[in-house]
This record gives C-alpha cells, structure tokens and sequence, in this order.
C-alpha cells in the first residue's frame, strides 16, 4: 500500500504512511488506515480527492495494471 499510494499522481505527495489494522488468513479480509497530511482548506479538496471511492480506485487501478 506504500508504494501504491506514495507513487500516485493523485496522492502521493499527501501521503504519508499506511497501517494494517486487521488480518484474517481465514476470510481473507484486511482492515488497514491511510493517513494523509491534507493541505489547509482547499475549495473540494476533500470533497474530490480525498473522496473514499477515488482513494479506493487508486488501488483498485494499480492492481489491474499489474494484472
């Protein structure tokens, strides 16, 4: 997640760490938190970028890139 978020054009230069929170080998399933370091009040930035969907396409882009 570091490298997928730290190398985006979008994001990366809000970056600022990423942490997994939870992980289940039995489901499958991983809870992790992205912290960001946001610029002061900025017209639709959080409206627009720091959007939870356009955060999750970022990685839902760069795994079908690998793919």
């Amino acid at each position: 997640l570091t490298d997928v978020y730290s190398s985006s054009p979008a994001l990366g230069r809000y970056f600022k760490s990423a942490q997994v929170v939870y992980f289940s080998n039995e489901s499958s399933i991983v809870f992790y938190q992205l912290e960001f370091s946001v610029p002061p009040s900025t017209e639709g930035f959080m409206e627009n970028t720091m959007n939870p969907d356009f955060v999750r396409n970022v990685l839902r882009q760069n795994i079908y890139d690998e793919d």
